[in-house]
């Protein structure tokens, strides 16, 4: 078990959600469901990609916002086009390779290239890779090369 773990606050489709994002990613399991006082599930646990989440159905109280988002490292364009359009279904797309899902909960769907394309060797191609992204929604890799090379 890990030290620390997410838990993510459902009205109700902690179960759906735990179904929906282990279907997404590779190497995701769901584990153990309590069940409340109603029988309906309280807390469900499930892992992606090595990290424990517990998603706990506690009502309508609190939602999800932008101030808490979980970060998707892509090695490749397909990979950020697979994620991006998988969290996509149901959900709203942001800038900048943010999106929230159909619970609202925000992911940013980035490129492993990124900080190299930020913070490169060249100040000015990093400037235009960063004013280059800032007019995107999902990131586009080539686009985002080319910019920071000023093509």
């Amino acid at each position: 078990m890990q030290k620390i773990s997410t838990c993510l606050w459902f009205d109700g489709q902690a179960a759906e959600a735990a179904e929906f994002y282990t279907s997404i990613f590779d190497n995701s399991s769901i584990g153990e469901t309590v069940l409340g006082p109603d029988g309906n599930a309280l807390t469900v646990g499930f892992e992606i990609e090595g990290r424990q989440f517990v998603g706990l159905n506690g009502g309508p109280i609190f939602t999800f916002n932008e101030a808490v988002s979980l970060v998707v490292n892509c090695d490749s364009q397909e990979e950020v086009d697979r994620y991006w359009e998988a969290l996509l279904v149901g959900g709203q797309e942001s800038q900048c390779g943010w999106l929230k899902d159909k619970f609202g909960l925000s992911w940013q769907i980035v490129p492993t290239a990124m900080p190299t394309l930020l913070n490169g060797p060249d100040p000015e191609g990093s400037q235009r890779a960063l004013e280059a992204m800032m007019k995107m929604r999902k990131l586009d890799m080539d686009l985002l090369q080319k910019a920071y090379d000023g093509v």
